[in-house]
């Protein structure tokens, strides 16, 4: 974005109406699902990286989840496989998962850390292997048609613990975690978890004062392709009930709910293809899409 044009007053106007948001969230823990365009556009990727810097150096503390959907879908390709969905969640066979590994832990991980820290930040990446940070279970999906009867969806994880002291960790060192969402089961076996899942999780641990969803879309849209910006979760429940909500969007909004149920004060699903959304939603009364109010 070119600021050339922009004069020193109102520069220096945009800087002091940060000014309230910079005080109430001082030191306060907001996660962050990184996903969709803004990991693919390289100027996107920028204006995230940066806004995540700029939200640590005035005193926050934000915590990154990240995806990776396209870029394993991309990988699978190469090796001639189909990436396949059952309600929103990918379907992991063994194969499959030795790629999300690859993909996740190792390449998106390192370059959004590299991009972090290119711009200032001190970031370190973590999957949640590491020191058995995030502990999972085999998930079983009821079917739709018959919910009594489960579906085996492979090597997907159902997140039972997650342990906090790593972040607190980190944050003493005011490091920035970037967090690829892997689990380890009991025997050490790895799962693949829905990021929004574990960002949604995270948030409830940390008692976070935020969890901001980055999407491909203006927020939570009506059926008519409007935008919802406030939301209760009784309303996201009739939403999902009535097929408002469906594919992709439901471990995100259901995360988001529960998030939203469990103490995290404010959920926010916002359009990641807007530059600078981050600093949008947390520092300025312009929000870029769809809070969800805890009642």
């Amino acid at each position: 974005m070119n600021t050339s044009s922009i004069s020193p007053e109102t520069k220096a106007g945009v800087l002091a109406e940060a000014l309230p948001y910079i005080k109430r969230f001082f030191d306060k823990t907001i996660v962050i699902k990184y996903g969709g365009n803004a990991m693919t556009d390289p100027t996107l990727k920028d204006c995230f990286a940066r806004d995540v810097v700029l939200l640590k150096l005035v005193g926050m503390n934000p915590v990154v989840v990240h995806g990776g959907g396209p870029q394993i879908d991309d990988l699978l390709k190469r090796v001639g496989k189909q990436g396949q969905f059952i309600q929103g969640m990918r379907v992991t066979d063994e194969e499959t998962m030795d790629i999300v590994e690859m993909v996740l832990g190792g390449s998106v991980n390192k370059e959004i850390v590299n991009l972090i820290n290119r711009h200032g930040g001190k970031a370190v990446g973590l999957t949640g292997q590491d020191g058995g940070f995030i502990r999972a279970r085999k998930l079983l999906m009821p079917n739709k048609e018959n919910p009594e009867e489960m579906i085996d969806i492979g090597l997907v994880g159902d997140i039972t613990s997650i342990d906090p002291s790593i972040i607190a960790f980190l944050d003493t060192g005011d490091f920035i975690p970037v967090i690829a969402p892997i689990g380890v089961g009991p025997e050490g076996e790895s799962y693949n978890i829905n990021a929004d899942v574990v960002a949604g999780k995270l948030a409830e641990i940390l008692q976070a004062e935020k969890l901001i969803l980055l999407t491909n879309t203006p927020g939570v849209l009506d059926k008519e392709g409007q935008l919802l910006t406030g939301l209760t979760p009784k309303q996201i429940d009739d939403m999902v009930s009535d097929g408002t909500l469906s594919g992709g969007m439901l471990p995100k909004i259901s995360s988001a709910v529960d998030a939203a149920r469990s103490g995290v004060k404010s959920v926010h699903i916002i359009d990641g293809r807007v530059e600078h959304a981050l600093l949008l939603e947390v520092l300025t009364e312009a929000g870029v899409g769809t809070l969800i109010k805890s009642k």
